[in-house]
């Protein structure tokens, strides 16, 4: 006897009949090409990529040489600001006069060609210029590339990661294939991708429960452990639970507080939302706090136009999306963004203290937040994930605002080369008339510091050298109300996830420095309170 399953399935082709049967085998059949499709374009070969302006065998040119505007204005400036070595020298430079006439540097190195030396006698002499010219000529053909107009695919995001798959924060080789991002081929290509991720990438290496900085080799404190596990308690979901955006749904929002910001508060959002993609389920809250962090263009401002039709990839990436993504509502302009086009210089020196970046650009959702803060600043809330608040001021203007609302589980600041050792150009002892350094004036850190560590909220900070780390941690062990207030989170070392591209000072070729390369962290004192009865007096 048939089963009921038999007979259904008979009465439903005897209902049907043989075009149910053509159909169902139709849908199963793989799709295949035919002969005429073989003539037909393809959409991809329609949109052929732009033919670059410089190939890969054609990246060097020395400053004065050439084809972008910015990379001449740049050799200009470095020769109106460096000084030959060769003249510096007690050997060379015997009569004061013959000093001041020569030490302009005028002549470019035919090796990296950057302007180092005044004369090519003097270029000759130098033996010590064989040992960065090699990193001169590295940064020289960086900068080409990124104006070449190659499709710089080392600059394409990942999406979300699979709940499956665990990322690997060694370094940055492993971090990129754990995390999905294309093949990082060259080492020019790595130094690109570094640079614009080493920001989002040192505060998600620190926090992460997969962190490489852990008790066994040191870099974390037993203290540190603590204050880290507390942040990954709210950061991630407990064992066994998906990671998903919806378990967060009940989690407060994870504050980072940016002090001091410059050139990260003007990274595109897209680069920062890799920081989510780290955290599926947290909300985060971005505050990039600092008097030269970069504001929003006026919402009725054209978008600037690169000289001779020239712009490099950085800008292209900083200003993603800006035509769809443009607002046309009205809010109060800044002054940074009132600035006339024509007036805006093609470079802008690095001398001493890097420049103010430039406006970005204003997104569909930015709105003013000038009412609730009382400074210039603005809003963004970019994703459900992820929301930026950009305030150009000191901390110590808005701290009061937020010195009630701290949490230890949910806030972090973070402190990218601040520069505390460095003496300060606006305070003066007046003891000795010698400058402050500016973790001890009370124009810059001094009065910040102590407001931080008061939070016992962790303190992360990163230096951009060996002796730029070493300088920070003198000062703190000797700045008043810092010095014995604090006990550490992370010893300093290393950061993993600091940029691999050196960057030139334009007042002497010869100073060469990393963006982030290393970090250490620290939070205030605890003190224990105990009770104690009156029997513990005898």
């Amino acid at each position: 006897m048939a089963s009921p399953l038999l007979r259904s399935r008979s009465a439903l082709r005897a209902v049907f009949g043989p075009q149910a049967r053509q159909r169902s085998l139709y849908a199963n059949r793989p799709r295949t090409r035919t002969l005429f499709n073989f003539f037909r374009r393809s959409a991809k070969s329609a949109q052929e990529e732009p033919v670059p302006l410089l190939t890969e065998d054609n990246l060097f040119h020395p400053f004065s040489k050439s084809p972008f505007p910015a990379v001449r204005a740049r050799g200009e400036a470095i020769q109106s600001l460096a000084t030959c070595p060769v003249c510096a020298s007690d050997h060379f430079s015997t009569h004061a006069q013959t000093k001041s006439q020569s030490l302009a540097v005028k002549f470019e190195c035919p090796d990296c060609g950057f302007p180092t030396h005044c004369s090519q006698e003097h270029w000759v002499a130098d033996q010590e210029h064989k040992k960065y010219c090699s990193r001169l000529l590295e940064v020289n053909e960086d900068e080409h590339d990124l104006r070449s107009g190659r499709k710089l695919r080392e600059f394409q995001m990942p999406g979300p990661q699979a709940y499956e798959e665990a990322i690997s924060f060694a370094n940055w080789d492993v971090f990129w294939y754990t995390r999905g991002f294309p093949s990082m081929d060259t080492e020019r290509s790595r130094r690109h991708a570094s640079k614009i991720l080493t920001y989002p990438l040192t505060i998600g290496s620190i926090l992460h429960q997969n962190s490489g900085l852990t008790l066994s080799n040191q870099r974390v404190t037993p203290e540190g452990s603590r204050s880290l596990a507390a942040l990954r308690t709210m950061l991630h979901v407990p064992p066994g639970a998906p990671d998903t955006e919806e378990a967060g749904a009940a989690k407060p929002q994870m504050r980072i507080f940016i002090l001091g910001a410059r050139a990260e508060s003007s990274l595109p959002p897209h680069a920062w939302e890799q920081l989510c993609m780290l955290f599926p389920s947290c909300h985060f809250h971005l505050f990039f706090i600092g008097p030269q962090v970069s504001l929003p263009r006026p919402a009725n401002s054209p978008h600037p136009k690169p000289p001779n039709e020239f712009v490099t990839k950085e800008d292209i990436v900083t200003n993603r999306s800006v035509a769809e993504n443009e607002s046309f509502s009205t809010h109060t302009p800044t002054a940074t963004g009132e600035q006339r086009e024509e007036d805006i210089p093609v470079y802008v020196p690095n001398v001493y203290e890097p420049p103010t970046p430039a406006p970005i650009a204003r997104l569909k959702r930015t709105r003013s937040s000038v009412e609730l803060y009382g400074i210039p600043s603005y809003t963004v809330p970019y994703t459900p994930q992820l929301t930026i608040t950009g305030l150009q001021a000191n901390y110590a203007e808005v701290h009061a605002q937020f010195q009630d609302t701290f949490d230890p589980y949910t806030d972090a600041f973070f402190l990218f080369s601040p520069g505390f050792g460095f003496p300060s150009p606006n305070s003066v002892s007046e003891l000795d008339g010698k400058p402050y350094s500016q973790i001890a004036s009370p124009t810059e850190w001094g009065p910040v510091v102590p407001a931080l560590l008061a939070t016992r909220c962790a303190i992360f900070v990163t230096g951009f050298s060996p002796a730029d780390v070493e300088r920070d941690i003198r000062s703190i062990e000797t700045a008043p109300d810092v010095a014995g207030e604090f006990e550490w989170v992370i010893t300093p070392g290393e950061n993993a996830f600091g940029s691999e591209k050196w960057e030139v000072a334009d007042f002497d070729p010869r100073v060469m420095v990393k963006t982030n390369w290393g970090v250490w962290g620290i939070r205030g004192k605890g003190r224990e309170v105990r009770e104690r009865s009156a029997f513990s007096l005898f």
